[in-house]
């Protein structure tokens, strides 16, 4: 949610900011509802006040026993004004709150302008590209020729875009999940946490999903939504709270599975495990002081960097330009890892600043001296799950359709050298 001061003080500012992520100028209609929301309210103060003087009044007649006919008429009529005022109000605040929450953070002096994914700017890069003495295979061949990855039968039980893992394919989904909760607690300093898979609406509001993004989420019952991403439990976690400066930085993580509708992904990558309904991943996130946020976005990309750099796949990662980035975000680093069954870099994790825009909306502080400050809220993946098993299919198949297992997963596979 935008500062409607900063909106008032700097119109021009703003609306070129919106231009940049792909928003028509707006700041004026704002401004004007605003105007007409204020001018109620104080219309509406010295109404009140009025009245309670005239009750006052009221008193003091009927106490000396005289006619106050004539101040209770002017009660009344007050009384009217105030219920017709009051209506205008909640009507000019949810029409403000309405625009407000459709409209997306403002980037970063940092962050690139363009227009799409053709624009964004790369940053740097780690590892080498595998060579082959054959041409590798797509993972959904790998899996599907080890009788391991089944989509018929998904699609039989839950319709398109649902897959079935079975024995050793299971199992590594299973272990790659273990290993980077593992890294990131043990070494990177996030606190582990089981959060819960569905949620109010009001927490969806809260971190930036609704009301725009509506139909990419799934609903489950009359009060709940399936999560589409760890970010919401964990960014949530501490809504209409203020917290003590010795409480931050609050760093989390999660394991969950993550459910998304992918509404307009029709006919995007329908084969494969790359675009499901329902995937995994483990989720990073940061609730930080103002100042330390830019800080806090290079930490989480060398922690989400640090599972693949582990792992020894090759990736580069990108700035997202103004057009790429996210709703919440005013700066997004994408992480693309290296798949040689596709020939291309696909995404695997995405590490934002939100700057306290998702604050806003959560109402979510801390104290800073005699004030009361909006914190910075951070989230990336680290990684997802699938994507991550689907590297390791690619990058590390043999000629005779095995799969090598990456050293650092062999503890969870009795020290065995391949999968399969």
């Amino acid at each position: 949610m935008h500062n409607i001061n900063y909106i008032r003080e700097n119109p021009v500012e703003f609306d070129n900011f919106m231009k940049t992520r792909g928003e028509n100028p707006i700041a004026n209609k704002i401004i004007e509802i605003d105007k007409v929301k204020r001018e109620t309210q104080t219309v509406l103060q010295n109404l009140l006040a009025e009245r309670n003087q005239i009750s006052k009044s009221i008193g003091q007649l009927k106490s000396q026993k005289k006619d106050a006919t004539e101040e209770m008429e002017k009660v009344e009529d007050i009384k009217n004004k105030v219920n017709t005022l009051k209506e205008l109000e909640t009507l000019k605040d949810d029409e403000l709150k309405s625009i407000l929450s459709r409209l997306p953070n403002i980037p970063d002096s940092s962050t690139p302008i363009g227009t799409d994914e053709s624009e964004n700017v790369f940053y740097r890069d780690w590892g080498d590209k595998p060579s082959f003495n054959f041409n590798p295979k797509l993972h959904f061949e790998i899996g599907e020729n080890a009788n391991s990855m089944n989509f018929e039968t998904a699609s039989k039980l839950s319709g398109s875009r649902f897959v079935i893992l079975k024995g050793q394919l299971s199992k590594l989904e299973r272990a790659l999940a273990n290993f980077m909760i593992d890294k990131h607690t043990s070494v990177n300093g996030y606190v582990e946490m089981h959060v819960p898979y569905l949620v109010k609406e009001g927490t969806l509001y809260g971190t930036g999903q609704l009301p725009k993004f509506a139909d990419d989420l799934f609903t489950a019952g009359e009060y709940h939504w399936l999560i589409p991403t760890a970010e919401i439990p964990l960014t949530a976690l501490h809504s209409n709270e203020i917290l003590n400066t010795n409480q931050l930085p609050i760093r989390v993580t999660s394991y969950t599975p993550c459910f998304r509708s992918e509404a307009g992904a029709a006919g995007k990558d329908t084969r494969g495990m790359l675009r499901q309904h329902q995937f995994t991943k483990v989720e990073l996130v940061s609730l930080v002081e103002p100042e330390q946020s830019k800080d806090e976005l290079e930490r989480m990309l060398s922690c989400a960097e640090g599972i693949l750099q582990d792992l020894d796949l090759h990736y580069r990662v990108m700035t997202l330009c103004t057009g790429d980035m996210g709703f919440n975000a005013n700066k997004t680093y994408d992480i693309e890892v290296w798949l040689p069954g596709e020939d291309k870099y696909r995404e695997i994790s995405s590490c934002s600043n939100c700057g306290d825009f998702q604050a806003r909306r959560m109402n979510t502080r801390y104290k800073d001296n005699d004030k009361n400050v909006h914190i910075h809220t951070l989230n990336g993946s680290g990684l997802a799950v699938g994507r991550t098993l689907i590297a390791v299919l690619e990058n590390y198949q043999m000629s005779d359709g095995n799969v090598q297992i990456p050293t650092v997963l062999k503890k969870y596979f009795d020290n065995q050298d391949t999968l399969f």
